[in-house]
């Protein structure tokens, strides 16, 4: 992986400048083709009733379920995505900065919406400011049509080049497909989901939380892959969904510079392909 060569800096965008910020990421999607995101939300209210040791033994339907009653009943706080070419660098637009994007949401009332308080108290602590969301933010419906006409969506008569990175994705595609449909409750299957976030995005979504199962040595969160794979966070701090995406992006090249960087790895890599964390199929592959 080509390590950035210039300090990254992160686009904090907001209402007056979603539009500007759109037109950006058009004329250069095509030149950056993968794609991070992770999203920030006011935390999770509805919980599997199991014990926590059984967590991880929950079958995907069960847990789609958990995640659709969260995803309905609350709001997105942010969005962010980092683009890159396929050896990890980041657009610079001829500019001393590389650039990555943190799209700030005017849907959440911190005073008056469904939230779990300990989560609202870490965004917080965090620096993730929810009066100047609530009054600056971005209105999701314009949001979605930007998105929807831009390079980031799925064109069928075109296909998409883009791939999407991601760790324990489930609910950051639950969030941008609830916004994407006009805040639409998801579908009540998980079949249906999974053919909306294809119709979306495209097929090529991949969640490192799934892909590290099958790779010797890597357990735990994002922050804990990263470090194990000696991934410095660049920009930003932990619980803010720009700097979260780029160590996203930055964690998936080193990932894959690591485990499939020998021959057949970009086929390997491919079984990933359209699986995210707890909505998967058991697999077999073992990387060492």
């Amino acid at each position: 992986m080509n390590r950035p060569k210039k300090p990254v800096a992160i686009r904090k965008v907001w209402a007056k400048n979603l539009f500007e910020e759109f037109s950006l990421i058009n004329r250069i999607a095509h030149l950056y083709p993968f794609v991070a995101m992770d999203t920030e939300f006011p935390g999770t209210i509805f919980h599997p009733t199991v014990e926590k040791h059984h967590l991880s033994h929950l079958p995907p339907d069960y847990n789609y379920r958990v995640m659709k009653a969260n995803v309905d009943a609350l709001n997105l706080i942010q969005l962010g995505l980092t683009l890159s070419d396929s050896h990890g660098n980041l657009p610079d637009f001829g500019t001393s900065h590389s650039y990555i994007w943190e799209f700030n949401f005017c849907d959440f009332d911190v005073q008056s919406d469904l939230q779990n308080p300990d989560s609202i108290a870490l965004l917080e602590r965090q620096g993730i400011d929810f009066h100047k969301n609530k009054t600056l933010g971005i209105r999701s419906r314009e949001f979605a049509w930007l998105f929807l006409n831009s390079r980031l969506a799925f064109d069928f008569n075109r296909g998409s080049p883009l791939t999407w990175i991601t760790f324990h994705s489930a609910y950051d595609f639950g969030f941008l497909l609830k916004i994407l449909t006009g805040g639409k409750l998801l579908p009540e299957n998980l079949g249906t989901f999974m053919i909306w976030v294809n119709m979306y995005v495209g097929g090529a979504v991949y969640d490192m939380k799934h892909m590290i199962r099958y790779c010797s040595g890597l357990y735990g969160g994002l922050e804990r892959v990263a470090k194990t794979l000696d991934v410095n966070r660049m920009a930003g701090r932990s619980h803010q969904a720009g700097s979260d995406s780029l160590l996203t992006m930055q964690t998936f090249m080193k990932l894959k510079e690591l485990y499939f960087n020998r021959e057949g790895g970009e086929e390997e890599i491919g079984k990933f392909r359209s699986v995210l964390h707890g909505l998967e199929v058991e697999g077999t592959l073992l990387l060492v």
